[in-house]
């Protein structure tokens, strides 16, 4: 692999950022950002992110292209989850191999937006209609993992309510956002795109180093916690993203994606949800301990996309599509 891909993914602004945040808990600063503040950034990257998805949408319209990447996306967010519980089995019982599953089945929003940000710097283009296929790989892993803990659970038939587990899957605040802003961002085209632009573009780039930030003391402070999951889960966060993101290349390679769009659907089948997936785990799978899914996916999984992996997948598709 090339190291100038790695290097300059890591030379990235918000990559450095994310960096000094880690690096200001290890070296115990009292650098802190209030609560609000992080919760606040996240939404508006969702809705920058999903807003021109919307308006790119509307551009491409609906082809064969943009079915087969969503069709394929939802398929991975159904099939990662069901091999991943098998393989986490081995060592773990069904609540802890179940939620980790559908963690993995799910996707990282930030993950994507800074590979997003990784092409734009490369100057290779990609389609809107990604966002459509990030809007919907979420809900399926979390109906998935839940679906898995009902049938494999050994002691009491557990009782879900189904009603409520499907408005948390459809209806959580990352899905409903994103979903929200790309049909606005279809419904306004161009004309929304020029109206918004300062907002959701000029400041973009600054809200996700910020964000990025805060990730990072998240991130080190979530450093501590891997002491409990020991070396299999540690391995399992590193190898899974790069399994997860070569079947999606393959994936991708065998429907035609371009370049771009491969890079995008790769690093959603190898990131994994650090903030959806666990708050539904934690309300409908409370026998799960949230220190093993939440640690790996945000203290292993993450760092590795957004430094390593980015770049990795790269090279992936250049040796494919060579």
């Amino acid at each position: 692999m090339d190291a100038n891909l790695i290097v300059s993914n890591i030379l990235n602004p918000p990559v450095l950022f994310f960096f000094l945040g880690m690096t200001a808990v290890l070296v115990k600063s009292d650098l802190e950002i209030p609560p609000p503040i992080p919760k606040l950034f996240s939404l508006y990257l969702l809705l920058a992110i999903g807003f021109k998805g919307g308006v790119e949408l509307t551009k491409s319209g609906i082809n064969q292209q943009v079915v087969l990447t969503i069709l394929a996306a939802v398929i991975m967010a159904c099939v990662v989850p069901l091999y991943t519980f098998f393989i986490l089995r081995i060592k773990l019982d069904t609540y802890d191999s179940a939620a980790i599953a559908a963690t993995y089945g799910s996707i990282s929003a930030v993950t994507f937006i800074t590979a997003s940000a990784f092409l734009t710097e490369l100057g290779m283009p990609f389609d809107g209609f990604m966002v459509a296929a990030l809007a919907l790989m979420e809900s399926p892993a979390i109906i998935v993992g839940l679906i898995l803990v009902n049938f494999f659970a050994r002691d009491e038939k557990r009782e879900f309510v189904w009603s409520e587990v499907l408005r948390d899957a459809f209806l959580n605040s990352s899905v409903f956002l994103l979903v929200g802003s790309l049909l606005i961002g279809v419904l306004t085209g161009e004309h929304g795109w020029e109206v918004l632009s300062p907002f959701t573009q000029q400041m973009f780039y600054g809200v996700l180093t910020f964000f990025l930030l805060d990730m990072g003391l998240v991130a080190a402070r979530r450093i501590k916690d891997l002491q409990k999951t020991g070396v299999f889960l540690i391995s399992f966060a590193i190898l899974i993203p790069i399994l997860n993101a070569g079947v999606g290349l393959l994936i991708a390679r065998a429907i035609n994606m371009s370049q771009g769009n491969a890079l995008l659907f790769a690093v959603l089948c190898a990131s994994a949800s650090y903030i959806a997936v666990p708050a539904a785990m934690r309300l409908t799978v409370p026998e799960a301990n949230p220190s093993l899914y939440v640690s790996t996916a945000l203290a292993v999984t993450f760092p590795f996309n957004i430094i390593v992996g980015i770049p990795l997948y790269l090279y992936g598709i250049n040796l494919l599509w060579s």
